[in-house]
């Protein structure tokens, strides 16, 4: 034992660079537990222990005994790059395969096939990448050296980014070989996850046998390097233009969380235009260029990365300065996670949480379109024949599930071995499968609590480590002496009056473009919808506006107001207020359109008839323009479901509108002329389209869709 852990010792000192390093506590425990005693090991540290050491250690001694190579599962391509580069500095000979490096992947599978690699990483989802599945994984787990489960909190229906390709490895654990070492590592499970952790990496019947159980590593969670604080500010503005005062006060470079895409490119161009050197980082940003923004990040070439969660898990940058939320996540645990990029090889580190009183909202709309439910599920395999293999689009339009809870629920269910992944999208395997009611209960329940428990933290009058940890089921929970609530408030709170103003003039941009549908989906006939192939240029909309998304910083704020419902859960339906009008005016002043639209049109609307026609009336008299009245309404035609998928929303609006008589003859007096499409929001993009299509066949020249907001 004493030369393997001096063997481990030479790999570790290379891996850091560091002549003088050593093993933390625990950490060559979990290298022996794993090497010599070939055990199932379960590591639960704060970020920055050095979990990823143990299992490269481990990999490369396991390797020097003649084992194969180990499988790491990481869950980020963030993550990947970094191990790659990590090992290499240690001399494991490393590669990754993603969607990132298609290019290398018949030069990975060579080196595999000479047995030249130690350590191959590849995502939870490429476990059942068909291809993979039937051609690398099988002989890959006949001669595994060591399985690496990195982010294991993922595995877990408790954890906070729970992802259901995780479980699959429960199936890659039961499928391994007798003996062979199983590491989990993660920095943020209480004890449900835990628990949950281990019985999916149970040890081998053998080793059970022997009264051997999951060997279980878990050290106290709190950074001593960790400042934190929340400064409440009720309105956007002012969370913006506090940022624009003081991000230059924050030591080093760092992280600005928000909670959407659109308020993350909102506060990094406003940012900007105060003069500090941000980027957005966000899930619409392209994977070469996530690859570059994560490097000028580490080499502190800018202040800071303005992101969503799509830069959480795996971004090591050991002396990120600080990180600022503005929107809070939905439970401490996920908060943890991301406050822990910051601090990790600096004596110190600022976390500044900035709460909005619009969060609760958007938990609730991420937390009900993530949760499955018995009804999508059955409609699902009822659409699924074990005979017929159809893609994610075609599905689509047999099922009225939105594109991202429908590829989430084919991944539930296909872990829980109802469907299967094939060459050319998604088939029915004939198992049965019954919906665990009280597990998704539980789950909800779970996942309300969180949300409770993240605003009794932004209220706290005791310690805000001490809080975070405890929400870890951390024992020691002994105050940081810090936090704002522990030694007052570190930060400043005033909000310079230029910078609010500017912040207000930033916020308070009108405009957001709206790009046409080209082409019909596919699989409409199936609806008894004879649309097909794409759309003749002469038929489709030109590209239309809104005033915002829902989801803005600035104007999405009074749009929800206006676009929500009462107490009853009815529509808001009321004239167009003062301030939404004078927008609505700014967007059409501010168009530049190729030729000025003569005429006005609108379309009917059965939840908002008011609002709908008051918006229509007062922009024909204010631009002189021809009030052509609205498209005639079908006689059956009730609310329509915001709610439902692509498809079938075409479906809804496919035989809904009418171009009338008076219309037509308004139409063939403007000549030709453009006209405008007026509604009050834009969801799926069908309405306009369908109207749009049915004005250009009847004599409209342009038809330029405008509408109050743009939904999701």
């Amino acid at each position: 034992m004493t030369d393997l852990r001096d063997q481990g010792l030479a790999i570790l000192r290379r891996l850091t660079g560091d002549p003088a390093a050593d093993f933390h506590p625990d950490q060559w425990e979990a290298i022996e537990a794993l090497v010599a005693d070939h055990r199932r090991a379960l590591v639960v540290e704060r970020t920055g222990w050095g979990k990823s050491a143990v299992y490269f250690v481990a990999a490369l001694l396991q390797r020097r005994a003649g084992r194969g190579p180990a499988l790491i599962v990481s869950p980020l391509l963030a993550l990947m790059r970094d191990q790659v580069a990590a090992a290499e500095r240690a001399g494991v000979r490393a590669a990754s395969i993603s969607s990132a490096n298609v290019t290398e992947w018949d030069q990975i599978r060579t080196q595999l096939a000479d047995n030249s690699l130690d350590v191959l990483l590849v995502s939870p989802e490429r476990l059942v990448n068909p291809r993979f599945a039937a051609e690398q994984l099988p002989e890959l787990t006949a001669r595994m050296g060591m399985l690496v489960i990195d982010e294991a909190h993922c595995i877990s229906d408790w954890g906070h980014d729970f992802r259901p390709d995780y479980r699959r490895i429960r199936d890659l654990v039961a499928a391994l070989p007798a003996g062979v070492p199983v590491l989990a590592t993660t920095a943020t499970a209480n004890s449900r996850v835990v628990t949950d952790i281990a019985e999916q990496i149970a040890a081998d019947p053998r080793q059970q046998a022997q009264g051997q159980q999951v060997f279980v590593v878990r050290g106290p969670l709190a950074r001593d390097s960790l400042r934190l604080g929340v400064l409440d500010l009720p309105r956007p503005e002012l969370r913006l233009a506090w940022l624009c005062s003081h991000l230059g006060e924050f030591r080093g470079s760092g992280i600005i969380y928000c909670l959407t895409i659109s308020a993350a490119e909102d506060t990094a161009r406003a940012l900007t235009e105060a003069g500090h050197h941000v980027l957005a980082y966000t899930g619409r940003t392209d994977t070469e260029e996530r690859a570059d923004l994560e490097e000028q990040l580490k080499d502190n070439r800018v202040k800071a990365l303005v992101a969503t969660s799509a830069l959480g898990m795996g971004f090591d940058k050991p002396d990120l300065g600080f990180v600022i939320h503005l929107g809070a996540p939905s439970s401490p645990v996920a908060y943890y996670q991301q406050v822990g990029r910051a601090g990790r090889a600096t004596d110190s580190a600022d976390v500044l949480l900035l709460p909005g009183p619009e969060d609760r909202d958007i938990w609730h709309y991420f937390a009900t379109s993530a949760m499955p439910t018995a009804e999508r599920a059955d409609a699902v395999l009822a659409s699924l024949p074990t005979d017929l293999t159809l893609s994610t689009a075609a599905l689509e339009a047999r099922v009225d599930i939105r594109r991202s809870p429908l590829e989430l629920l084919l991944k539930v269910l296909a872990v829980d071995g109802a469907v299967e992944r094939v060459a050319g999208g998604w088939r029915s395997t004939g198992q049965g499968w019954v919906y665990d009611a009280q597990r998704y209960a539980r789950i909800a329940a779970a996942r309300a609590a969180e949300q409770e428990a993240m605003e009794r933290y932004e209220h706290l009058d005791s310690c805000r480590m001490a809080f975070l940890t405890g929400q870890l089921d951390d024992p020691d929970q002994t105050p940081c002496g810090r936090c704002d609530v522990c030694a007052g408030p570190w930060y400043p709170t005033s909000v310079d009056p230029d910078q609010q103003d500017r912040a207000r003039r930033a916020l308070d941009r009108v405009g957001v473009p709206v790009d046409p549908r080209r082409s019909w989906p596919t699989g409409l006939d199936r609806l008894g919808v004879d649309l097909r192939g794409r759309i003749p240029a002469g038929e489709q909309a030109a590209e239309g506006r809104v005033i915002a998304r829902l989801s803005d910083l600035g104007w999405g704020g009074p749009l929800r107001e206006l676009l929500g419902t009462d107490s009853q859960g009815d529509p808001i339906d009321a004239e167009v207020p003062a301030g939404l009008a004078g927008a609505c005016l700014r967007v059409l002043a501010e168009w530049g359109w190729q030729r000025r639209p003569a005429a006005v049109v609108s379309i009917p609307s059965v939840s908002r008839p008011v609002l709908v026609d008051s918006l229509a009336r007062g922009i024909a008299r204010a631009g002189r323009l021809t009030d052509l009245g609205s498209l005639d309404l079908a006689p059956d035609a009730g609310p329509l479901d915001s709610h439902v998928n692509s498809a079938f929303r075409l479906r809804d609006v496919a035989g809904r509108f009418r171009v009338g008589d008076q219309l037509t003859a308004g139409l063939r007096e403007l000549s030709g002329a453009p006209v405008l499409l007026v509604d009050d929001v834009i969801i799926s993009r069908w309405t306009v389209t369908v109207a749009a299509r049915m004005l250009r066949r009847a004599g409209s020249g342009e038809v330029l869709p405008l509408a109050l907001a743009l939904g999701s």
